[in-house]
């Protein structure tokens, strides 16, 4: 397996990636949380970028995959920063932003700082304000009387990789970077896609978000057998099939 490259931050932090040149637009991909560039959504645009010479790049948050840090040190502020160093000092030229859960939000950050370099953004389940919209309304009370109290509590994870932690200080700091409250300033294309059966985003926190875009050039595909995450052979092929209807003449 390949070994990632590394992004040494001023800080003494790095963050791995991986990055192949190719003709633009190139796409970024901004995973979700708890997650990492090995899923199969970020290798499987990998190998289909590669193919076609298009300019690509994966990489990890602080305390995800291959980067340093712990995840419980972790915030919305510093995994921003994180994707934001990526952008800036990776990738070249216009970039299609694909963001999946935790990762649209990622998304949406981005666009707010540098739309003049987005030439479009795909959506995977997005989770925008997911800490304070999405997980601390849906925790149980003495869940958020732990994380009050104590300043953490494990949450078990559906998908069997055991529990993660959920720390005050992620609540707490994601409140300056929501975005669902104002308008998100942006004109190019979006395409969206929440599969039926995601158990956890609401189709109307999607359409919220898609709501909170300037854009008028948004297409929302809801995938009726799709879970959380799309990861199927024929979800797989809508991700291929969104890039690609972003990318101009390939």
């Amino acid at each position: 397996m390949q070994q990632p490259s590394i992004l040494a931050r001023p800080d003494g932090a790095t963050i791995a990636y991986h990055h192949n040149s190719g003709k633009g637009p190139g796409v970024l991909f901004c995973g979700g949380f708890h997650s990492d560039m090995t899923g199969i959504k970020a290798t499987t645009l990998e190998t289909y970028c590669l193919a076609r010479g298009q300019q690509y790049t994966r990489f990890d948050y602080q305390g995800h995959g291959a980067s340093s840090g712990r995840f419980e040190e972790g915030t919305i502020g510093l995994w921003r920063d994180d994707m934001l160093a990526v952008f800036e000092e990776v990738t070249e030229g216009p970039q299609i932003i694909v963001g999946s859960s935790m990762g649209g939000w990622m998304a949406l950050l981005l666009t707010l700082m540098r739309a003049d370099r987005v030439a479009g953004l795909v959506l995977i389940a997005p989770a925008p304000d997911f800490t304070t919209e999405l997980m601390w309304k849906d925790l149980p009370e003495e869940a958020r009387r732990q994380i009050e109290r104590d300043g953490l509590w494990l949450r078990p994870s559906v998908y069997d990789d055991g529990p993660y932690p959920i720390t005050r200080d992620l609540i707490e700091e994601s409140r300056k970077h929501l975005v669902l409250n104002h308008p998100i300033p942006f004109d190019g294309p979006v395409r969206i896609l929440l599969g039926l059966r995601d158990e956890a985003i609401p189709v109307d926190h999607v359409l919220r978000t898609a709501e909170a875009i300037t854009s008028d050039d948004i297409e929302i595909t809801l995938i009726k057998n799709g879970d959380h995450r799309l990861s199927s052979p024929q979800d797989l092929d809508k991700l291929r099939a969104a890039v690609d209807a972003l990318s101009g003449e390939f």
